[in-house]
């Protein structure tokens, strides 16, 4: 370490990590983005490799994406040399010979994803017991990130059916920044090795870094933005973070309309385009990268002097993973500012810089009732094994909390031919076959939907991919460009039957869509906001043009806000409560309430539509107690594996996703004062 990587000392978290790593406890290590996690974990895992004489595949370390995964590989294979050991990286892009490779001659480390995981679990051509025999520890990289999802589900499930396969019992090693509930996520993560009485322990990082510089402006637009980001802290490198695809490609277009070396990152982006902007990025000094929040997590792409926001994430935690990418230099400080395009941005960064100032972090919860996993997982095992016998199922998840209705679930896909039945046994069914089998069931290997978009490709080159939604008539008949990795792009022709779009680069500015749904905010982010409207001033140097604007929101919406109570307007023909408790404690109110009251009514984050003729008794008959908002077909269609679930316990897991009592049960606990609408 001192010779190769010229370090003098290891970090606060990394001497804290030594003693619980190398002493085979379970482990969540918590630090800032680029505190030395990676390393946290992996060099006493060595060392226990060493010490211990491990052979074959001892470490599995799994990350949310793959990108990541190729950033880390350089690192790990120069750490793995140190000790004569090897390390590999297995994930959707790897070629078959690579494969080939591992499996006839098994890495100490393996680098892979979930997914690939389970698919080496139920691959024909892997002899898993085998294969996985060895195993010692599992390193679980932006442990959140997993956690906030049903990819966390999957994770934890998947690692219950890989130590029935271990010989040894498995070390589990959580890596993730900061968060309002470490020693949660820890039990949860730690499954079957909980119930078991495996000890875990929470290790942080140390010493707090200094106070961050932040900025707050008001910019008005797009174009705006792209004008102050030009002009500022030229020189210097800057990654500016947009909350969409769409407002990041328009970014980009006018910064480099500008005369800006600028690149782009985001997740409708081919692999190539997106290595080619992060790799120019990480070796560029006076440039911009504009990204979504696909850079938000460990990617490493060099030194960064700024971090800039369009308008605002919609979490203290991301802001805080976003802003962990600057300060890494000896003699700089984390930095942010956030340029908002219009009033509604401007009040959503203040709500969210003024919350982060209080020292909240949002508690990391894995979203309740996984039960279509679990029909996931019931239908993997009959892949892995062949078949299974009915009656030891259980034994293969260690009476997971992800398997909790797995009972009711098996008797659905039975009885449906998911699964055949044959005496005792259980494979894979004609149903089953019919729904997830193509491509050797590859979609059983995902935990979620992915939208059908058309691949742009240019000469031989692939662009990306857009939504068909942006393929509108202008943009088919060549009188509008497209617009994909900053650039715009004439259309030539699609092929609507394979999916894909011939384009020719272009000069004018062109514009591009995907599909998104409106986004429910937590009750803190939401009620944030209302401070703010009441005269809470976020912790950050606002510009002129900032006060002012954030002046004349509060003077606008002073009748919606009442530091006593909630305020109740009344209209001709409709009520509006403005409850501020975000989109699920709305909704759960309205299914809570008589049907007389919320017949009709409509919610979003900030307020409550009734009917006419309401008072301050309009919660008057609440039940929250059996309150389960209402579930389309189409919510349901979007719930991945949802055919292998009863149509009604499919809308329950949903409804139940969409609940939030404590925030509703804080709404309905308000006073209410009315106001007649002028």
């Amino acid at each position: 370490m001192v010779n190769t990587l010229g370090w003098n000392d290891l970090r606060p978290l990394q001497h804290a990590a030594i003693t619980p790593v190398r002493s085979g406890v379970d482990a969540l290590l918590i630090a800032p983005t680029a505190g030395g996690k990676t390393e946290a974990a992996t060099f006493p895992l060595l060392s226990r490799m060493v010490d211990e004489k491990w052979r074959g595949l001892s470490v599995i370390y799994v990350a949310p994406l793959k990108a990541l995964l190729n950033n880390l590989l350089p690192r790990l294979e120069q750490y793995c040399a140190w000790v004569g050991r090897r390390v590999a990286l297995w994930h959707g892009d790897i070629g078959e010979s690579a494969r080939r490779s591992i499996l006839s001659e098994p890495p100490d480390v393996l680098l892979t994803t979930p997914e690939s995981l389970e698919a080496m679990l139920v691959s024909r051509r892997v002899d898993h017991r085998l294969l996985f025999a060895d195993v010692r520890a599992v390193v679980a990289d932006e442990i959140h990130s997993f956690a906030a999802g049903d990819r966390g589900w999957h994770l934890v499930a998947v690692l219950e059916r890989l130590q029935r396969l271990a010989d040894n019992r498995i070390q589990r090693v959580g890596l993730s920044a900061t968060l309002g509930n470490p020693d949660d996520l820890l039990r949860w993560y730690q499954g079957s090795n909980l119930a078991n009485g495996v000890p875990c322990k929470v290790v942080s990082a140390g010493d707090a870094p200094a106070e961050p510089e932040i900025g707050l402006d008001y910019v008005g637009s797009v174009e705006n933005a792209a004008v102050v980001i030009a002009a500022l802290h030229r020189g210097q490198k800057r990654l500016v973070f947009c909350e969409s695809r769409a407002q990041a490609e328009e970014l980009a277009f006018a910064l480099r309309s500008a005369g800006v070396t600028t690149f782009i990152s985001h997740s409708s982006l081919s692999l190539d385009e997106r290595r080619q902007s992060e790799r120019a990025f990480a070796e560029a000094r006076d440039c911009v990268i504009v990204a979504t929040s696909t850079l938000e997590l460990g990617i490493d792409i060099g030194d960064l002097d700024r971090m800039i926001q369009l308008d605002s994430p919609r979490s203290v935690g991301s802001f805080l993973q976003r802003l962990g990418r600057t300060g890494r230099r000896p003699g700089t400080v984390r930095n942010a500012l956030f340029l908002a395009t219009d009033s509604e941005s401007l009040l959503r960064a203040a709500g969210l810089l003024h919350l982060w100032g209080t020292g909240f972090v949002e508690p990391i919860v894995p979203p309740p009732s996984p039960r279509h996993i679990a029909a996931q997982q019931l239908l993997a095992l009959a892949l892995q094994e062949g078949r299974f016998a009915r009656n030891d199922w259980a034994s293969w998840w260690a009476d997971s909390p992800v398997m909790t209705s797995a009972p009711e679930i098996l008797d659905y896909l039975v009885d449906s031919e998911f699964l055949a039945v044959d005496g005792d046994w259980l494979f894979v069914g004609p149903r089953a076959e019919r729904e997830f089998g193509r491509r050797h069931f590859i979609e059983l290997l995902s935990t979620f939907i992915a939208d059908l978009e058309i691949k742009v490709i240019s000469g031989r080159r692939e662009v990306g991919s857009v939504a068909p939604l942006s393929l509108t008539g202008p943009v088919l008949d060549g009188r509008k460009p497209l617009l994909l990795a900053g650039r715009a792009w004439l259309v030539d022709s699609v092929d609507w039957d394979r999916h894909v779009a011939i384009v020719r680069e272009d000069t004018a500015k062109g514009k591009v869509r995907w599909s998104s749904d409106p986004m429910p905010e937590s009750f803190e982010m939401v009620r944030a906001r209302r401070d703010v409207l009441l005269g809470a001033q976020p912790p950050a140097a606002m510009s002129r043009r900032a006060e002012i604007r954030l002046a004349e929101v509060r003077a606008l919406r002073a009748s919606q806000v009442d530091g006593e109570c909630q305020v109740l307007v009344k209209r001709e023909k409709s009520s509006v409560l403005w409850a501020f408790g975000g989109l699920k404690a709305h909704a759960t109110l309205l299914a809570g309430l008589p049907v007389e009251v919320s017949e009709g009514a409509t919610a979003d984050n900030e307020m409550i539509v009734f009917g006419a003729g309401l008072g301050a008794g309009l919660f008057d008959g609440l039940d929250l107690v059996r309150a389960r908002p209402d579930v389309s077909h189409e919510a349901v269609d979007g719930l991945k594996f949802s055919a292998a679930l009863p149509d009604g316990l499919a809308k329950a897991t949903l409804a139940e996703r969409f609940v939030d009592r404590d925030g509703a049960e804080n709404v309905a606990g308000m006073a209410i004062r009315c106001e007649v609408s002028k």
